[in-house]
């Protein structure tokens, strides 16, 4: 009964935590929300390739290609597809191609 209970007040914060925005901000949207949501998605993904490619080691074996060729394929997809999904789900693919059957 108490995991029920927990379940049932983890669900309801996060659907209050989720319709909240649009409940203080049904009129107009702050300037400084609007600037946020404008750099946070890149500077995430910044965050995230960081995070990615950090315990990369270039002094040894692979030195690094396969990141670096999965890298610039979702670079490439994203420059001509301008699909983030299917340049995230390509790259993560060849990337595991590569790690377990060329590298």
């Amino acid at each position: 009964m108490n995991a029920v209970i927990l379940v049932a007040a983890m669900a309801l914060t996060t659907a209050a935590l989720r319709f909240l925005p649009f409940l203080l901000f049904a009129k107009k949207t702050p300037p400084f929300v609007v600037y946020l949501g404008k750099v946070l998605p890149a500077a995430l993904i910044g965050m995230l390739v960081v995070y990615c490619l950090k315990d990369v080691q270039i002094a040894s074996a692979p030195h690094g290609l396969p990141e670096l060729i999965a890298g610039a394929a979702v670079a490439l997809l994203q420059a001509w597809k301008r699909n983030s999904l299917l340049s995230i789900l390509a790259g993560t693919l060849l990337y595991m191609v590569l790690v377990q059957t060329v590298f």
